[in-house]
């Protein structure tokens, strides 16, 4: 590093500001300001960056960035080769940097006692600034390979697959059964946390080097399993992990209460410009989120932008503590309390609290969900719980929520179709090189890892797409950074995407 001391000169860490509350509920535009004025403070958080030795960071992430190489970049403004040491190791940096949980600050060597450097937001900026100087172009390659496969679904793990696996020189069709291309990036991603144009823009550069899109093709229905093996040489299955979790608790079936995803499509689809009849709004209702995670907090401030009377996110687990517990040392990724920027926007979180029952009194009409009885709890390590007596209160709710994750991949259709075999948690059984018991079939994502990290899906993505080209070829120049098995290595340099 050029300034070894940079760490104790710059002891703060700085982020962007956020749009006031009161501002950005009213639209679904990004929280975070992006200005050029920000400039300074992220040369200052590049240069805080320590000559480490050992860069932990590498290992916190499953994509092995090459955080400190990209953070002298920034130090010095260097834009161009700061982008391409990103895309070494990273197709989508511009999303990983808006969506990921950052597990590299966690194994940040100067987090040991200081805030550590902020990477992601380094990570975001540096994606950004090459968007808007021109620097990301499409890599067509030079030439063709005469193969073609099939990649199923359109998320992170499947548009890496597809990038890698076009530039290897072969005929790669993307086939998905909406009718945008995106996954959870386009209809279950709120705008505010990730605006579309960060994905409309990656595909035109991934159509301009040659992947085909089909959208409304449903693989297992529109197209078997048997003729997708007859027209295609390899076929890539990154379907996700789309069977929701249910509450099985009385009254599930009754009106307003919906799955978490029914919900944030429609009001995807209607922020893209889509008119949905009937949609499913909070607007005037008291929202009552069952779930915890990620999902839980983009239905919160979804329902806030609809103008929700109340929301309350219920959360079955402990509130977690402000810092690392004991049995969490650097460098794991720690499970602390955190706030996501909907949680800022006002409302309630409740903890170690189940769900007991979901009532009806006729208040908000006749079979309508109006109220939702909770029960404070006590988690066992075997994940069980004890209701604690006399914690139990009722709350309103004219609409509930439900979003406590997936159970797996769906095993009629397609993966019946093709002979795959799932395990008990509902993933598609693959050895260490995502390849299947079925020759020419290979699983990438959460549909063979379970419901992960966006860094996890693309790191696959990646290493998917190594070993679909060797299957193909005999060979390969892809780089491989993950195996199922395997913690997160630094990325092979030769042959890295552009």
């Amino acid at each position: 590093m050029a300034d070894p001391r940079g760490f104790l000169t710059y002891r703060e860490r700085e982020l962007p500001a956020r749009r006031p509350v009161p501002v950005r509920i009213l639209d679904f535009h990004e929280v975070y300001e992006r200005r050029q004025e920000d400039a300074p403070a992220l040369v200052r958080q590049a240069t805080r960056c320590m000559d480490c030795g050992v860069p932990f960071c590498h290992a916190g992430c499953p994509l092995g960035n090459l955080i400190p190489e990209w953070n002298e970049l920034t130090r010095r403004e260097d834009w161009e080769a700061a982008i391409g040491r990103l895309h070494a190791t990273n197709n989508f940096p511009e999303w990983t940097g808006r969506l990921c949980p950052a597990p590299c600050e966690s194994a940040c060597v100067l987090g040991i006692n200081q805030p550590p450097v902020t990477i992601k937001n380094i990570e975001q900026s540096i994606a950004d600034n090459a968007w808007e100087q021109g620097l990301v172009t499409p890599q067509v390659p030079p030439r063709q390979t005469g193969r073609t496969v099939a990649v199923i679904g359109s998320g992170p793990a499947g548009l890496a697959a597809a990038q890698q696996l076009t530039r290897a020189g072969h005929t790669v069709a993307v086939l998905e059964k909406d009718d945008r291309v995106g996954g959870l990036l386009t209809y279950g991603i709120p705008d505010f946390k990730m605006e579309k144009v960060q994905v409309t823009r990656r595909l035109e550069q991934m159509e301009a080097e040659g992947t085909i899109f089909r959208t409304g093709v449903e693989a297992g229905t529109t197209i078997t399993g048997e003729e997708l093996l007859e027209r295609y040489d390899a076929v890539v299955l990154a379907t996700g992990s789309t069977v929701a979790r249910e509450v099985p608790v009385p009254g599930r079936e009754l009106d307003g209460v919906v799955l978490a995803m029914d919900y944030l499509v429609q009001s995807n689809r209607v922020v893209a410009g889509d008119v949905v009849p009937d949609q499913i709004l909070a607007t005037g209702k008291d929202v009552v989120v069952i779930g915890g995670g990620d999902t839980g907090s983009d239905c919160f401030g979804t329902a806030k932008r609809q103008g929700a009377r109340s929301v309350t996110q219920i959360d079955i687990n402990v509130r977690r503590p402000d810092e690392r517990a004991p049995g969490e040392p650097w460098p794991m990724d720690p499970r602390v309390f955190t706030v996501s920027t909907s949680h800022e926007e006002g409302g309630e979180r409740v903890f170690g609290t189940a769900t007991l029952e979901l009532l009806s009194d006729g208040s908000a009409g006749e079979g309508k969900v109006s109220h939702v009885r909770l029960v404070e709890v006590v988690r066992h390590a075997d994940r069980s719980t004890t209701p604690v007596e006399g914690t139990e209160r009722i709350i309103p709710a004219q609409l509930v929520l439900i979003a406590i994750g997936f159970s797996g991949v769906p095993r009629e259709g397609l993966v019946e179709q093709l002979g795959l075999e799932v395990d008990e948690r509902g993933r598609v059984v693959h050895d260490e090189t995502f390849a299947t018991s079925v020759p020419g079939v290979f699983v990438a994502g959460d549909a063979g890892r379970g419901q992960s990290l966006i860094v996890w899906a693309i790191a696959e993505g990646r290493s998917c797409a190594a070993t679909v080209d060797r299957y193909l070829g005999g060979g390969t120049a892809l780089p491989a950074p993950v195996s199922r098995s395997s913690a997160p290595i630094g990325a092979d340099i030769a042959g890295l995407a552009r």
